[in-house]
């Protein structure tokens, strides 16, 4: 059979079939992420649920002059598709490749570039406003999924469009999953609907008729609108959307290609705000992962025709060992609590919540909630632990600011993700939350070097009497150079507050390592004394408070220190230690920050990122040598 997809480089494309053929594109769309997210990974689930939707909203409307706007995004791989990338699919989350979300360097069909939920509302309804203020008539979509409408800044954009009144379009792409099994009352709602598409078609038809009778008219329109009012409080939880501004429609088969068309393109014609409400099934057209939505959210590459994963044996992760020490640690004491936001599989508590049930919170993609649900349960003297990717945090930051450390709360916060984290890319770098976090008084920051001194972190910080946090990277432990005998750090020193760890002394330079960058730091050590240069490595542990009495001696010892950090260099921790070490420095005395410069990194594997940063063992001999040959007494990359 012809592939109807080779012809189609644009919607424009799409829009020339019948439509009887748009059921054959939706199945060559399936099979085109099928074959190759099974060789590359990435999100999965959500993309094959979502093509048929894709299809149809890109044949009923004009785009790009007529303009999606997606939350999230890896519901978007059959857009990307569509719209002039299908030769490049299977360059996806790859270094070089096309974004594993929208990005709007991609293409004009991409407006914005996102990778966070709960955000397609509001920035559609700023498209909105600014398409009216400048006299235009194109349509704006937003589309969004159960799991990120319970989302804050979702709730507040539909709160302001139904005051508005404006043309809007937001389809709610329902699968009754967000990347774990959907939460909250509002799902719940949702699950209850039983409404019929025709209810709208009738009241609008019933209006209609009754206007045309003289002088009773109106009175028949207030009296049947009490009775619609009743009726719905019985049959319509879409009253929730109606009551904010907004006419409901739905819910609509999302695997139904004609009933999807005719929904939307009656919709289309309609003025105002209006909500779709379109059923889905997460993981359609592949058995595998229709059956275990979960499992096959996010993949690795694996076999399309068995759907076993080809992923092979791999250390120990980050990941895990939290997971594993929580579970620990909390069935010892139950004033513990784990708390995630929609990410129970991704922060490592999947294993936590199915052992200790009634000491897990997962609050959906509510990260602002999560926070204050934290200070909550601290100040009911519970022992919270708010596992939390770092990129995910910056959301809940006047929560950690507010409502946890101005009241001195022991709430702690798991940061996973610190650092690069690959593939998801620029929406998704843990890079900011040392610069973000560091300035907040009462707030004591930690990253562990490796995985017994994060499970040492998670025990310390259980007796903290304020907030405390530790971040830790995606994956294993980096080693650039794993055949190299580093110094063996030994067992992991006891955690005392604000303390460093010198694993090595030198007489040269002293590197000043940070968690992830204390293994490759070491690995300097070796390669630099191969070249002799003798140099000092020192395990910070420490964001803040760091240890001011060690650091101060390193100049005392030391012709130079470099501080490494994976991490942005603007407003970070070794931006921090040379602020408070430069009036110890004497003449001649050189410092160097190594971290992150001051972009944004695309996507790619974490270790080819690294790379492109400098933060290597090779990077960092290079900067080690290139300091004890400046002229210049301060140079902060």
């Amino acid at each position: 059979m012809e592939k109807l997809t080779d012809k189609i480089n644009s919607p424009a494309d799409l829009r020339k079939l019948p439509q009887s053929s748009l059921v054959q594109v939706a199945q060559e769309i399936r099979q085109i992420i099928i074959d190759k997210v099974s060789k590359t990974g990435g999100h999965f689930g959500g993309p094959l649920g979502a093509v048929d939707l894709v299809v149809a909203l890109h044949y009923v409307f004009n785009t790009p002059e007529d303009q999606l706007v997606w939350d999230v995004g890896y519901q978007a791989y059959a857009h990307k598709i569509l719209t002039g990338r299908r030769d490049r699919f299977g360059t996806l989350r790859q270094l070089g490749g096309i974004s594993g979300f929208p990005h709007r360097e991609e293409s004009s069909y991409d407006l914005f570039t996102i990778g966070h939920g709960g955000t397609s509302i509001s920035t559609a309804l700023g498209l909105v406003q600014a398409r009216d203020h400048q006299g235009k008539s194109n349509k704006v979509v937003a589309v969004i999924g159960d799991g990120s409408l319970p989302e804050g800044m979702a709730l507040e954009g539909l709160n302001h469009a139904g005051h508005l009144k404006s043309d809007i379009l937001v389809v709610l792409n329902d699968n009754n999953m967000a990347i774990a099994p959907a939460v909250g009352a509002l799902t719940n709602c949702f699950n209850r609907i039983i409404t019929d598409p025709l209810y709208n078609r009738v009241r609008r038809e019933a209006e209609r008729a009754m206007r045309r009778v003289p002088r009773l008219g109106f009175r028949m329109i207030r009296a049947a609108k009490r009775l619609e009012e009743s009726l719905k409080n019985l049959l319509v939880p879409g009253i929730i959307f109606e009551e904010l501004g907004f006419r409901y429609f739905g819910p609509v088969d999302g695997h139904n290609m004609d009933k999807l068309i005719k929904m939307l393109g009656e919709m289309k014609k309609l003025p105002g705000p209006k909500l779709l409400h379109v059923l889905t099934v997460k993981g359609k057209g592949y058995s595998f992962a229709e059956k275990h939505q979960w499992k096959y959210h996010g993949v690795t590459p694996f076999d399309p025709a068995t759907g076993e994963f080809l992923k092979k044996p791999s250390p120990e992760t980050f990941t895990q060992r939290f997971g594993k020490t929580l579970i620990d640690i909390a069935k010892k004491d139950p004033s513990v609590v784990a708390i995630t936001a929609a990410m129970p599989d991704g922060t490592g508590l999947v294993e936590y919540a199915k052992e200790l049930p009634n000491q897990f919170y997962d609050v959906g993609m509510c990260e602002q909630h999560a926070v204050g649900l934290a200070a909550g349960l601290a100040r009911g003297g519970m022992k919270p632990v708010a596992a939390i990717y770092s990129t995910f945090l910056q959301r809940g930051f006047d929560q950690v600011v507010h409502d946890v450390c101005i009241q001195n709360l022991p709430v702690i916060f798991a940061m996973d993700r610190g650092g690069l984290v690959g593939d998801d890319g620029i929406t998704h770098h843990g890079v900011f939350d040392i610069a973000y976090l560091s300035p907040i008084p009462r707030l004591t920051l930690m990253a562990p070097k490796d995985l017994d001194e994060l499970e040492a972190m998670m025990r310390f910080a259980m007796e903290s009497s304020g907030p405390i946090g530790y971040r830790y990277p995606r994956g294993s432990m980096l080693r650039f150079y794993p055949e190299l005998a580093i110094p063996n750090p030994g067992k992991t020193p006891p955690i005392i507050l604000g303390r460093a760890e010198k694993i090595v002394s030198g007489s040269d330079v002293a590197i000043i390592a940070l968690g992830s960058m204390v293994y490759p730091a070491l690995e300097a050590h070796v390669l630099l004394q191969d070249q002799g240069i003798s140099a000092t490595v020192v395990n910070a542990r420490f964001i803040k408070p760091f240890d001011e009495e060690l650091f101060a001696s390193l100049l005392q010892e030391h012709r130079a220190v470099l501080i490494v950090e994976e991490g942005v260099t603007r407003g970070g921790f070794g931006m921090a230690v040379m602020e408070r070490l430069e009036p110890l420095r004497s003449n001649g005395f050189r410092f160097r920050v190594m971290g992150l410069p001051d972009r944004f990194f695309e996507h790619g594997k974490r270790e080819l990122l690294l790379q492109q940063a400098g933060l290597t063992t090779d990077g960092i001999v290079a900067a080690a040598k290139e300091l004890l040959q400046e002229r210049s007494p301060v140079y902060v990359r």
